[in-house]
């Protein structure tokens, strides 16, 4: 435990802190053992789709040009109402001889405000599970044929690879790296990394007051990512970057125990844990600029294109749009203390 300053009032807070996140440790430490053996959140039924085959020297070289042509990793495939071989393979999808009739969703169950868990009613809730229904009603005429899947961050990509999943909304950051190996929609949502403290901590942000610090972040994110960076990551940094874990709540879990100093996470996501836990703060301004999309497979073009389509009909009406709408519910009262995000960004397309 980190020695506090406070006596006796330090540690009830401190406790208090665990408590607040003691389901939310139970279900992540879980997690990773479902995704092992095919299991999900909300149902038993569901099976793995077939995968379409590639030759290995043509998927690496589209990888390769992808990398090296990445330029503006957000622009997506053009949206179309059609149904190709995905849209078909989801609708016709059975299970012991009868249709599923349900998307098979990756999501979060700790992320506050995002996808969590309603303690009330057990149910998943939250803005990226509001958009997995937009999207199972557009494909089914029905916002709950949904299967969700509790995905930890670095099972992401492969829970897509593998077909356990059709779509993955868990506040994924588009990026060059990401999309060699996914496809994404367009950008439903801009966020940036930023620095979570305790709150009687001596960090302002993510500079040099990270000198000898432990920060933690979580596997296969964006954060690890940028802490690696030979010029501007933990080693220029002087911070102490401990082992990665698999889920970003594992690293609330360690600052609020005093095993590390600081997280470094997304400020959408941070923003939330901010308000569940007073004894925690967002520190400094966010250092990168980051939009999320739905991640799907590589093959399924036509998916992405149907995805795009739900995505411009979620934005269009202003404040009366369904993206609004999911915003004010969920985000504008924690999210307003991190940055000012009223509007959904523009999408952009392929040419």
């Amino acid at each position: 435990m980190r020695t506090m300053g406070g006596g006796s009032m330090r540690s009830l807070r401190s406790a208090a802190a665990v408590t607040v996140c003691a389901l939310g440790v139970a279900t992540a430490i879980a997690v990773p053992a479902m995704m092992d053996d095919g299991g999900d959140a909300d149902s038993k039924g569901g099976a793995p789709r077939p995968q379409t085959m590639r030759a290995d020297a043509e998927a690496d070289a589209e990888a390769e040009a992808a990398a090296d042509g990445c330029r503006d990793p957000e622009a997506s495939l053009r949206p179309s109402s059609a149904s190709g071989p995905a849209i078909k393979r989801i609708k016709n999808r059975e299970v012991n001889g009868h249709k599923l009739n349900k998307l098979i969703a990756g999501v979060d169950q700790n992320s506050y405000r995002w996808g969590y868990r309603d303690p009330a009613t057990g149910d998943l809730t939250g803005f990226d599970i509001d958009l997995v229904r937009a999207i199972a009603e557009d494909i089914f005429g029905d916002p709950d044929a949904v299967i969700f899947r509790t995905i930890p961050t670095s099972q992401r990509i492969k829970a897509l690879q593998q077909g356990k999943v059709d779509v993955v909304v868990r506040t994924m950051t588009i990026n060059c790296d990401r999309i060699k190996d996914v496809a994404f929609s367009t950008a439903y949502f801009q966020a940036g990394q930023q620095v979570l403290v305790a709150d009687d901590s001596s960090i302002t942000g993510y500079n040099k007051t990270l000198r000898g610090k432990r920060v933690c972040t979580a596997q296969g994110s964006t954060a690890e990512a940028e802490l690696d960076k030979p010029d501007t990551g933990a080693e220029h940094l002087g911070a102490i970057k401990v082992k990665p874990v698999p889920n970003q709540l594992d690293c609330l879990v360690r600052l609020q125990l005093g095993q590390v100093d600081a997280v470094i996470t997304d400020n959408a996501l941070a923003a939330g844990q901010a308000a569940q836990d007073p004894s925690v703060k967002l520190v400094g301004s966010r250092f990168t600029d980051e939009f999320y999309g739905v991640a799907m497979n590589k093959d399924d073009d036509d998916l992405v294109r149907r995805v795009n389509k739900v995505l411009e009909n979620y934005r269009q009406g202003g404040a009366g749009s369904p993206w609004m709408q999911a915003y004010q519910k969920w985000l504008a009262k924690d999210f307003s203390t991190a940055q000012e995000n009223p509007v959904p960004p523009a999408p952009e397309y392929k040419d």
